[in-house]
């Protein structure tokens, strides 16, 4: 939103254009009626917007608007908004042929496509020359969960009423693996080999997932990628083909390092699971772990963030993220934040994890300054660790811990702790 605010405003100042400006996205979909209040946003697209956008440019954009489901716009002359009635979701049966694939000569580059595009730094293996060039892909949408602290669902919204989150559009559609093979055909001939694969739930459904990593090794493309897993869907009789098809790195969503905080925010989907176990089991076959980890739980104290540093130092896996718990609108914790008057950011910014306005949700127990003294002390903790240290070396290479250990060097200030 910070982003396309801005580039929103300076085509409206450029005298040179006329035209309508149209947002999208998850924000958009959250809490449409704010984002259309901006005066340089004309028209909003809610969930997904395939259809919407599709029937919104074969029509007219100003004698149509009211005729187009699943659409926001400020009638004519004035800034009243209107919300029209809801547009469905592209459906499973239709996902191959009204989402053909992406534009991928379409995006601009320097020298060579994707060359502008970078993977994150520890999927390349803490390498700056490893990092281009990078793609990411879907090879499915959505989540099957609801947990309180996602939001990532609410592109499915279906429904305009109030209080509508992420939780209330849960579910999953895929891609045939013969569609995700095209475009990984598509992305090998580009020089692509670092490959993310952005599914939410990629280790889920066999059915999909399992053709799909088959037919890479078939291929023989070398991609080095990353997909996401629960800790509670791991399937050892499947980590050989994920390794074997260059699934390196492997995301889990640990979240917190105490059963109890973990229930309440997962809506106790979580099943009782040995997260030790699951990590040895994952390094048994070779593929790095990223845990993710929040800090700043409603339920969270001191001594329980110390817990889930503590599990997070223990496990020592070759990356952590380490974020400050946030209501993101459209997750279910927005509202439950909006019903119990938990103070909220006023900016954009102020959602933004690594920004200087950074303002994570207050605990029943701690203030906002304390979660996020306690992040950012906690991310510090983990990558000085000797011990995390040498297994980058050992993994990587001793070039590679030192970019590790640059990086660390580095302190965020933050406007909350006074900086």
């Amino acid at each position: 939103m910070i982003g396309a605010l801005a580039l929103a405003r300076a085509i409206k100042q450029d005298d040179c254009i006329n035209c309508r400006i149209a947002f999208v996205g998850s924000h958009t979909s959250a809490l449409p009626l704010e984002v259309l209040a901006h005066d340089c946003v004309d028209i909003v697209l809610l969930n997904e917007g395939v259809y919407a956008l599709h029937n919104l440019l074969n029509g007219n954009l100003k004698r149509d608007l009211a005729h187009v489901k699943g659409i926001g716009y400020k009638q004519e002359g004035t800034s009243l908004p209107v919300i029209n009635p809801p547009q469905s979701v592209v459906p499973q049966e239709r996902m191959d042929e009204d989402l053909p694939g992406y534009a991928w000569d379409l995006l601009p580059y320097r020298e060579k496509p994707l060359d502008l595009y970078r993977a994150h730094f520890w999927h390349a293996g803490f390498s700056h020359e490893k990092r281009t060039p990078f793609a990411a892909i879907y090879t499915s949408l959505g989540c099957n969960f609801g947990c309180d602290f996602c939001m990532i669902n609410i592109v499915n919204r279906s429904d305009n009423s109030d209080g509508i989150d992420a939780s209330h559009s849960r579910g999953m559609r895929f891609w045939s693996p013969a569609w995700v093979i095209r475009e990984m055909e598509k992305l090998a001939k580009l020089g692509v080999r670092t490959l993310r694969i952005s599914d939410e739930m990629f280790f889920l459904n066999r059915k999909y997932y399992e053709p799909i990593l088959q037919n890479v090794v078939d291929q023989g493309f070398d991609f080095n990628m990353w997909t996401y897993s629960r800790v509670d869907t791991v399937r050892r009789d499947a980590l050989d083909l994920f390794k074997r098809s260059g699934v390196n790195w492997l995301a889990l969503g640990i979240e917190t390092g105490n059963q109890m905080v973990r229930q309440e925010v997962s809506k106790g989907s979580f099943k009782e699971i040995n997260i030790r176990e699951v990590c040895n089991t994952i390094g048994e076959v070779g593929i790095n772990i990223i845990s993710n980890y929040i800090f700043g739980f409603p339920d969270d104290t001191l001594e329980t963030m110390q817990q889930t540093l503590d599990l997070a130092i223990e496990l020592n896996t070759e990356m952590a993220n380490m974020y400050p718990c946030q209501a993101l609108p459209g997750s279910p914790m927005y509202h439950i934040a909006k019903r119990n008057g938990w103070k909220l950011p006023e900016t954009y910014e102020g959602f933004a994890f690594l920004s200087y306005a950074c303002e994570p949700l207050p605990t029943r127990h701690l203030s906002s300054a304390d979660v996020l003294r306690f992040r950012d002390r906690a991310w510090h903790t983990y990558f000085s660790n000797p011990a995390y240290l040498e297994l980058a070396e050992r993994r990587f290479g001793a070039q590679e811990r030192k970019n590790i250990e640059d990086m660390a060097s580095i302190r965020l200030k933050r406007k909350l702790l006074g900086d």
